[in-house]
């Protein structure tokens, strides 16, 4: 092996070591300190291993006061947003891949520029008009809103993933009888499994740690990290450090599950099949 190709190699390890590592730390502090003991997480010198692992932590954090519900909410919106996003997304994606309409590319720009736009900007608006509709405090409206949010990636994610999918695949199977939705669910729909596993990923993360609007747009029904932010600062330390581990493993969770398809994205799969 050359010495440039050596040294080129050695630094793509160490800039990969250092960027893993400055995700893993914190996230590994977060997790013990969940299951440290509530006296030793005041202790100083505080240890990076505590003496015993205990759960009082995470069972004050549960039985906190409005925790369960928030977290279901959580879980619900999640899930309607992922659904909304799917939905929308990847008729969407393989619209602007497979078609070629006038103002293809200025769609396909007009998708990105909508996320410019601060919710902070459209607080006051989307507080009204959700007032006006009946979905101010409501699960569904936080799950529009995470959905409008989300889409943008969806949409993007699920071209690339669709332009790597044969177009002659789906003629041939046109010509033996399908129809076009037909050839899409048949043939195109199960070889982008890699980018709809992205753009899921990228819409549950999304949700689940979206703290703004779920804060503006509910009262009684926030998610959990709404509920969280409207309390942290007259919790204990040890309250926060449960709350950001449950913010965490969720989102990790998911991808764990969804990691074999991202393993073959971009085309991956289908250059296997």
């Amino acid at each position: 092996m050359s010495y440039p190709r050596l040294l080129r190699r050695t630094l793509l390890y160490i800039g990969v070591t250092a960027f893993a590592l400055w995700v893993l730390i914190p996230i590994f502090f977060i997790g013990i300190s969940s299951f440290t003991p509530r006296n030793e997480i005041y202790a100083w010198p505080k240890p990076i291993i505590p003496s015993h692992f205990s759960l009082d932590t995470m069972r004050f954090f549960l039985n906190s006061y409005g925790v369960l519900n928030s977290l279901l909410n959580s879980v619900w919106v999640a899930l309607l947003t992922l659904a909304f996003t799917l939905a929308v997304g990847a008729p969407a994606g393989y619209a602007v891949a497979r078609f070629f309409f006038r103002g293809r590319e200025a769609f396909r720009l007009g998708i990105l520029i909508t996320r410019m736009f601060p919710t902070a900007l459209l607080a006051v608006p989307l507080a009204v008009t959700f007032i006006k509709w009946g979905l101010y405090d409501t699960l569904i409206g936080v799950a529009l809103i995470h959905t409008a949010m989300a889409l943008p990636f969806a949409v993007i994610i699920t071209t690339g993933i669709f332009m790597g999918v044969p177009k002659d695949l789906e003629e041939a199977a046109m010509t033996l009888g399908c129809s076009r939705f037909g050839a899409f669910a048949r043939v195109a729909l199960p070889l982008a499994l890699p980018g709809l596993a992205a753009a899921a990923m990228f819409t549950f993360v999304i949700s689940w740690n979206e703290v703004f609007a779920a804060t503006i747009l509910t009262v009684n029904n926030r998610t959990l990290p709404a509920h969280i932010l409207t309390t942290i600062q007259a919790s204990p330390l040890y309250f926060r450090f449960a709350g950001g581990f449950f913010m965490i493993l969720p989102a990790l969770l998911f991808m764990f599950f969804i990691r074999r398809y991202l393993f073959h994205m971009w085309g991956g799969a289908t250059a296997e099949r």
